[in-house]
């Protein structure tokens, strides 16, 4: 028997996959644009921790929430255009991924502490267990998987 609560589909009794939680937004790339989409996965990630019952620490949940902001900085600042942010997560992974209209893929940097700026990237592969950026017929898809530690 599966109940559904508020949108999330819980198992009460058989083994019955959960299709997970998946959500996107548009954003303008105007001011305030990055803040809007921090939010936005903020709000995520809390559907994530009540509705889907997963078990997620507040440092994960930063994870999240720094990933969200790197790629979307990016797109914003490289970017002639608006972006789109997807997320989807389940109790044992939560993705990211921003699609904008720019189809130079994003340049990761070698390890310098004396460099200032230019470390998104490398920030977003040091938390995610896979990072790809691929081409799309209207620009580019940066995508981020950061597995949860159930540990």
């Amino acid at each position: 028997m599966i109940k559904h609560l508020g949108g999330a589909v819980i198992s009460t009794g058989f083994d019955v996959p959960v299709e997970p939680l998946r959500r996107a937004a548009h954003f303008t790339g105007d001011s305030g644009s990055i803040a809007e989409a921090r939010d936005f996965a903020a709000h995520f990630v809390d559907q994530l921790r009540t509705e889907w019952c997963a078990r997620m620490d507040e440092r994960f949940c930063d994870d999240v929430m720094l990933v969200v902001s790197e790629l979307t900085t990016n797109a914003d600042r490289h970017s002639n255009g608006p972006y789109i942010l997807e997320l989807e997560g389940s109790d044992t992974s939560v993705t990211v991924a921003v699609y904008d209209s720019s189809d130079a893929l994003p340049m990761r940097f070698p390890k310098d502490p004396r460099r200032i700026g230019r470390h998104g990237l490398e920030i977003v592969h040091a938390l995610a267990a896979e990072v790809t950026a691929e081409r799309i017929p209207v620009g580019k898809r940066v995508r981020a998987v950061l597995g949860v530690d159930t540990g």
